[in-house]
């Protein structure tokens, strides 16, 4: 990852901080689909004034990519021109040479317990009432991370126009950078991005 940049959010009295998020990081993940087109994405993201302690992922993404090419090809201002009012975007900048890496990747909570027997009756071929029954007492699972509220296009329901869900976004600092691909959300497993 040699080039970014930087995406900083300017709410308003009128427009606040968290919806804010929700329709920028939107445009982002629909860019990152367009550019990646179902293959291994090249281009992440990170959050510089990202805590997990508070939580919050503050107000500035960096969208980083091996080349210049690659970010004039992922073309932030076209796909937040209609935002413009609401966020400032840097040009093209070259990474410092001195810096630490890090990896945001997505944390997905197990908390409905409906979905799962839906799952499991499909797997396993059970009625959905033998499934739920598996998941009896079930206490789900929760987390504190930071997070966006996304709305899903590709899995909504056809009745259910409005499928939100939490994009919660985890951080581990590295020492040494790694290889790996990054997802439509801009986030790996395994790939670093540079931290400064």
């Amino acid at each position: 990852m040699q080039h970014y940049v930087e995406i900083t959010l300017l709410p308003t009295d009128d427009i606040g901080h968290y919806f804010l998020w929700s329709k920028i990081y939107q445009q982002l993940h629909l860019a990152l689909v367009e550019l990646t087109a179902g293959q291994g994405g090249s281009v992440g993201f990170s959050f510089p004034e990202y805590s997990a302690k508070q939580p919050r992922l503050g107000r500035k993404v960096r969208v980083f990519a091996p080349s210049e090419a690659q970010l004039v090809q992922f073309n932030a201002q076209k796909w937040l021109e209609r935002l413009s009012d609401y966020c400032h975007i840097s040009s093209i900048r070259g990474v410092p040479e001195k810096m630490l890496y890090a990896v945001f990747n997505r944390k997905q909570c197990v908390n409905n317990p409906e979905r799962l027997a839906r799952r499991r009756a499909k797997r396993k071929g059970e009625t959905f009432e033998q499934a739920l029954a598996h998941f009896a007492g079930f206490d789900g699972e929760f987390s504190s991370l930071p997070f966006v509220e996304l709305e899903s296009l590709s899995t909504a329901p056809a009745t259910d126009a409005n499928h939100r869900f939490k994009l919660f976004i985890d951080q581990k600092i590295v020492s040494q950078p790694q290889e790996g691909s990054f997802n439509c959300y801009g986030l790996s497993n395994t790939a670093t991005i540079p931290w400064f």
